[in-house]
């Protein structure tokens, strides 16, 4: 087999272990299934993956990779993708489309099981790699380039956009789907609540905006290798 048919089969097997653990949940999808549901055998898998644990890492890192790239081309497709509600707006677009990055985003229980238990876990390493106000820092240094208003506290605008992240994932929890509008209208009136409350007149700096962006995106990316 070559280099490239590894790959695939790798790709292959990652592709159908998402699928499996959204629906049912880390604890309650086994190799086997994997195996079965991806036409190998279970013995295949282990030539790509020690250990079931070691498959869910593997596809924690993709689904995160995968977000990142798909936030940062929406961004730069998006002429005010530089600004804060154009950051949010297609933060979210992003992460809406892939199930399992909302999933990540909630901590959700269900779909990540006694994974979360794990000492030692991912989530518990990507935060100790993370400096406590990072989020603070970057609303910062998008005020500082003009792409959002400078007469607020960044620490409460970083706060305020982590509310309503969490909430906008976590309502269906607490609602039912007909009580919830369509998805995308609920995005863009987020976005046009915070362009009308963040950007500065004149509609900011855009481009520098974006440039912070693609300064964080590529320590994202070292961050995951």
């Amino acid at each position: 087999m070559t280099k490239s048919d590894n790959e695939e089969r790798r790709e292959r097997i990652l592709d159908v272990a998402v699928d499996l653990i959204v629906h049912y949940g880390y604890d309650k999808t086994t190799v086997s299934d994997i195996a079965r549901e991806a036409g190998i055998s279970k013995g295949a898998i282990y030539l790509h993956f020690d250990s079931k644990e070691a498959l869910f890492e593997a596809l924690i890192i993709r689904e995160l990779q995968t977000y990142t790239e798909n936030w940062l081309d929406r961004l730069e497709a998006d002429e005010a993708g530089g600004t804060m509600a154009g950051l949010y707006k297609n933060s979210l677009y992003a992460m809406n489309s892939r199930p399992f990055m909302s999933a990540l985003f909630r901590r959700d229980a269900r779909v990540l099981g006694n994974y979360l238990r794990k000492p030692g876990n991912l989530f518990q390493s990507f935060r100790q790699q993370q400096v406590e106000s990072e989020r603070t820092v970057f609303v910062k240094m998008m005020q500082e380039a003009g792409a959002i208003r400078q007469d607020l506290e960044a620490k409460v605008i970083a706060h305020v956009m982590d509310i309503l992240a969490y909430g906008l994932v976590g309502m269906g929890d607490v609602l039912t789907q007909e009580d919830i509008p369509p998805l995308e209208d609920v995005i863009e009136g987020i976005a046009a609540i915070m362009d009308r409350a963040l950007t500065p007149e004149g509609g900011g700096n855009s481009e520098a905006g974006k440039a912070i962006v693609r300064q964080i995106v590529e320590q994202s990316r070292q961050r995951l290798e």
